[in-house]
């Protein structure tokens, strides 16, 4: 059974689709970021994270944990 990418990181996926933010994947070697994966909004970067991850998955599946603690932030624990 195939699982949506909306029921797999719903969290991700409310960033997108309803506080219009954007996320941003792989290495710039231009930038001082050293972060694999980063989630921004209008007001710059609100999520971090790590260096390196084992995989992609892995990566989305930290992103979208971190973003869980942001939007409650952001919209309060109840939203």
């Amino acid at each position: 059974m195939k699982v949506s990418f909306e029921n797999k990181y719903p969290n991700i996926t409310r960033w997108v689709d309803e506080h219009t933010g954007w996320i941003e994947i792989g290495y710039n070697v231009d930038s001082p970021l050293t972060s694999f994966i980063r989630a921004l909004d209008c007001g710059g970067m609100l999520w971090e994270g790590k260096d390196s991850y084992e995989s992609i998955d892995e990566a989305l599946q930290d992103l979208n944990t971190g973003l869980k603690d942001v939007l409650e932030y952001i919209y309060g624990a109840d939203s």
